[in-house]
């Protein structure tokens, strides 16, 4: 047996990561035919089999086998891997899906079983003009702080340590959902799996659930559409396809909808920021992954701003990360013309600074060659124009793409970087003596602080950790008035190989996790408390790559060991501590478990904790359970 330890990027965060020349060589796709006279397993052999056993970002059998079949499904039809099941009829995927998972589909013609659990007064009131506690989008406000106040907060540290659970949500087929967001009385929340749901926050029945073109990662965020009285609320969100959407935030119904960006490989991950009845929305694109086919032109993407009307969807200006077309760089080893410069995508929600109507986003790596100046990079908008103002860049000439790990490397670029990214917004604050500071996490483990009145001077850097593709800082910190509270991820994820039993790929528990505070003013580290560990747990990374939030005096950081943990502001001290590993009686009536935490963060609003658990691809405990906890008595 023989064992290699590697790391998985980001884009992991959706199945699926083998070369488009894979399954887009085959000239012709397999005749229409009935899942039951479909060989999923032949399928899977001839055209999947070697890429998932060999290639080291691809997840591996035994890791796909966990996932529910409709997310395996969904992945070959909207998802990551739809240029591959393209070339697949839609029995075939089935097949494929089923064979993978072992688990059953439901027959096409079957009711969706997804949108059940219905409030008695649906679509019910509204009343987000009066509603005094909320976490509106990705961190509470547009300076992405992820501080929510004690008076939105209504949870003091004193009543953390009786949290218990309060309802919960089954939301079917997925690990991957959008961060919870609580306006006006309500949750609203996407998933992979293919709704937006409105529930009750108090209750967790069901308002409404609404089915866009495609899987929603982005958090929804609510705002007053103007020129109505009385008053009228939208729910706004974006799909894995770039398009957004604008919806009736008390019946669902769709309002506008809008494509903001015509790259084929376009999607929206990173949720957009409501000001000024405008949507300013990052976009992002798979073509890192895309990337890796040799026969691919790679690359062209270069990572859009785009600002819209918030009443009718239009766009107002449009911008990039990468200011400079792409243009023909050189051609591979196998004649195919190559591109560039591209990436620099924004995989987070843009930071506003409404002092200096500017914007703020933590920008992506490279794709091709030649290396840009704005990638792995924070970089400031004029909010009004779309005009570039400064970029300040971390990682030079980190230039890469999935080619780069792959058995085949032949379109990876010459720079080969390091792959050391943005995936968290950078958070906006001022300090006590008046002067503001802009805090940004990277995937390189280091912690960042600029001066966003100086074109971004550094003022100062801490390492939190190793950091990797899939390490250092993922999903984001948070922040009081006085100190920036960080998790850390560096997860480690062994491959192993069997002559027997083939390749498996298992968690390594003795790497990763732990959370750390620092001074906003210096950089200082205040306290920093290690993760507890997994003991003879197996299949248990104890990284804590979600996002941190914070109220006063509470910390609240989630595990991939599929712990909820909350620590004191003051020195790290542990005071709760949730294992969500285990099956729930869900309001819906959908089979739910939880499971692993990571991506978005905990919402705190009016005394309850909202929180998703199951995000299980690295092999973790998968699941598909919106949470809420209160406290008890």
């Amino acid at each position: 047996m023989r064992h290699r330890r590697w790391t998985e990027h980001r884009l992991g965060h959706a199945l699926g990561v083998c070369g488009l020349g894979l399954l887009l060589s085959v000239a012709t796709a397999w005749a229409a035919a009935p899942v039951n006279e479909v060989d999923g397993e032949a399928i899977y052999r001839e055209h999947c089999a070697n890429c998932h056993a060999t290639a080291t970002r691809a997840p591996k059998f035994e890791v796909m086998r966990r996932l529910p079949a409709a997310f395996v499904l969904r992945s070959m039809e909207l998802g990551k891997m739809r240029f591959q099941g393209m070339m697949r009829t839609g029995a075939e995927r089935r097949a494929v899906s089923e064979y993978i998972t072992g688990k059953s589909l439901p027959p096409v013609t079957e009711k969706d079983p997804t949108v059940a659990g219905f409030c008695s007064d649906a679509p019910g009131e509204f009343p987000a003009a009066h509603a005094a506690a909320a976490w509106n989008g990705w961190g509470v406000d547009e300076t992405n702080s992820r501080f929510q106040p004690s008076e939105a907060a209504g949870l003091s540290a004193e009543q953390v340590a009786t949290l218990k659970v309060k309802w919960v949500f089954g939301l079917p087929m997925d690990y991957q959902t959008s961060q919870p967001t609580v306006v006006g009385g309500r949750v609203f929340v996407g998933s992979l799996g293919g709704h937006v749901y409105s529930i009750d926050a108090k209750t967790g029945c069901l308002y409404w659930a609404k089915k866009p073109r495609a899987g929603v990662r982005a958090s929804v965020v609510i705002g007053r559409l103007p020129d109505t009285e009385p008053p009228r609320y939208a729910a706004y969100f974006g799909d894995i396809e770039a398009n957004m959407y604008a919806v009736d935030a008390r019946t669902g119904e769709e309002l506008w909808q809008t494509r903001v960006d015509d790259h084929r490989l376009a999607r929206i991950t990173g949720t957009p920021t409501l000001h000024a009845n405008r949507l300013y929305v990052p976009v992002t694109a798979l073509e890192e992954v895309a990337g890796s086919d040799p026969s691919y032109e790679c690359c062209t993407f270069r990572g859009p701003i785009v600002a819209l009307d918030a009443g009718s969807g239009q766009q107002i200006w449009k911008a990039y990360t990468i200011p400079d077309e792409p243009r023909p760089v050189r051609k591979n080893a196998k004649g195919v013309q190559l591109w560039g410069p591209s990436g620099a995508s924004v995989w987070s929600a843009p930071t506003l600074d409404l002092k200096k109507n500017v914007m703020y986003v933590a920008t992506g790596d490279n794709y091709s060659d030649p290396p840009s100046l704005t990638s792995d990079a924070l970089v400031a908008f004029d909010l009004e124009t779309g005009e570039m103002l400064w970029s300040q860049q971390f990682t030079p000439n980190d230039a890469w793409n999935v080619g780069c790990e792959s058995e085949d490397q032949t379109n990876c670029p010459e720079a080969r970087g390091p792959d050391l990214d943005f995936g968290s917004s950078s958070i906006l604050r001022e300090l006590p003596d008046g002067r503001r500071i802009l805090v940004a996490g990277q995937k390189s483990g280091v912690l960042h602080a600029v001066d966003p009145d100086n074109n971004g001077t550094i003022l100062w850097q801490a390492r939190v950790g190793k950091g990797g593709l899939a390490g250092g800082i993922q999903w984001g910190p948070a922040a009081d008035a006085s100190t920036v509270y960080v998790a850390l991820s560096d997860i480690g994820l062994r491959t192993v190989e069997d002559s027997q039993a083939g390749w498996t790929t298992e968690l390594d528990s003795s790497v990763g996790g732990g959370m750390f505070a620092y001074d906003l003013a210096t950089g200082n580290r205040l306290w920093h408390v290690p993760p507890p560990g997994c003991g003879d747990r197996t299949q248990c990374s104890p990284a804590q790559s979600a996002a941190v939030s914070v109220i006063p005096g509470v910390v609240f950081s989630g595990s991939v060991d599929s712990h909820l943990r909350a620590y004191s502001t003051t020195d790290g001290t542990l005071l709760w501590d949730y294992n969500a590993d285990q099956e729930y009686d869900s309001i819906n009536g959908v089979p739910t478990r939880g499971g692993a935490f990571d991506g978005p963060g905990p919402t705190i609003v009016d005394g309850v904790v909202y929180v998703n658990s199951g995000y299980g691809l690295w092999g973790a405990r998968s699941g598909n359970a919106l949470i809420a906890f209160a406290p008890g008595e």
